[in-house]
Formats: structure tokens, sequence, C-alpha cells
């Protein structure tokens, strides 16, 4: 079967589309398309959090433009400078992870949770109430969260010391927490710094390389 791989390069996207004809009887084509879109920190969108105590720095949002009652899956940072209450999300999931600071979680019918940039991610219903206290501050975190029924998230913490070639899911997205971690996909290199992010859809048979300048951390979500 004749292949044919168009490659289109631009500043903050890596495209690789492939199409596969199908045998001439069937006349119609196949296309399979994975797209790497590079998300600048200077590119976050602030927006106010669901319950007015704070504001949110959205990295991607799914679909595109959704807003906070309609979204399938969601990535945001916010910084955390008081005490009080997470805003609820009916029938929506969380997973937490802290990049500076230190959080106590209190969850209704759970014991307290304290997590700082060391500990592992947090995973609980975004419809309970939940309540956080600033032990060291101020506290930025990561959030995701994926509306049940439609998305599902994995989320990862990744200490990288040397380069790393990691297998991307459907959906991926890399955040990065230190400067200069560069990025190797399909033929080109991109370098990321401080909170830049790469998001990854398509097909499932693909690869990204990350090599670090140093001792680097960076945050891995898979969403299914």
């Amino acid at each position: 079967m004749h292949k044919s791989v168009w490659i289109n390069r631009c500043r903050h996207r890596c495209d690789l589309t492939l199409f596969f004809p199908d045998p001439p009887k069937l006349g119609i084509q196949t296309k399979v398309r994975r797209v790497f879109r590079i998300v600048r920190a200077r590119e976050h969108k602030l927006t106010t959090w669901k319950n007015g105590l704070g504001v949110t720095s959205e990295i991607a949002v799914h679909p595109a433009g959704a807003n906070l009652d309609d979204f399938d899956w969601r990535v945001s940072m916010a910084q955390v400078g008081a005490d009080g209450p997470f805003s609820i999300f009916a029938d929506v999931d969380r997973h937490l992870a802290v990049l500076e600071g230190r959080l106590r979680l209190e969850i209704a019918g759970r014991p307290p949770l304290e997590l700082s940039p060391g500990s592992p991610t947090a995973e609980f219903p975004g419809d309970v109430p939940v309540t956080a206290s600033v032990v060291d501050g101020p506290v930025t975190d990561l959030n995701v969260m994926t509306r049940r029924g439609r998305a599902t998230a994995r989320l990862q913490r990744l200490h990288i010391d040397t380069p790393l070639e990691r297998a991307v899911a459907a959906t991926t997205l890399l955040l990065s927490r230190a400067g200069g971690l560069r990025l190797v996909c399909a033929d080109r290199t991109d370098v990321l710094d401080v909170n830049d992010a790469v998001i990854s859809r398509g097909k499932t048979d693909r690869h990204m390389r990350l090599e670090p300048q140093g001792p680097s951390v960076a945050f891995l979500i898979e969403l299914t």
C-alpha cells in the first residue's frame, strides 16, 4: 500500500499527518493525524474560580472554549493564598498536585491530607465538600478535572535527570516545571520553560523525548 507523509512546521505546533489510501475499489482515504501543540506560560487563560474566591490559570480545556459547566476535561493551575473551600463541581473528578508550598485538604468522609511538591498527587470527587488550609504559602497547585462518563485522567510527576522517552496516549499533556527542558517531537525540537506545556493528540504509536539541562520536574497527564 502506498503511504505519503506530510509534516507541517510552525512556531507552536508540530503536525504529523499520515494518509493511507484504501484499495481503489473503496474509493476513499483514511486520514490519521497527531498534533503536538506548545502552550507557553504567557498564553494561559486567567479565569475566576467557580466560587469566586480566587483566580486560576487555564492551560487547556476540552472541548475548546468550554466553560466551567460543560467541559469534558480541564487542566489548570491556581495560587492559594488563604484558607477556604474548594468549588463544587457536580459529576466531576479531580486530580491535584502541589507545585509550591504546602496545603492541607479536608475532604468529606476522609482523613485530612497534606500535600507538598514531594508528596503523591491526590484524587477526589469534585462534588463533595473540600476545605483547603495553607500550611506554608503561598501555594501553587495543578488541577486536572474530568467529567464522569466523558473522560478520565492519570496524573504523574516525572523527575527527569537524564534524557527520557515516553509513549504518548491518545491525548497527553506535559507541563514543565523547569527551564530549558528540550522536547523532541518528530523531526523538530522545542525548549520548554517553567509552566510551558505541550499537548499531544491523535494516534497512540508516537513518542516524545525529554532532554533536561539539569535535574528537572514535569507533570504528565494522560486523558482518555
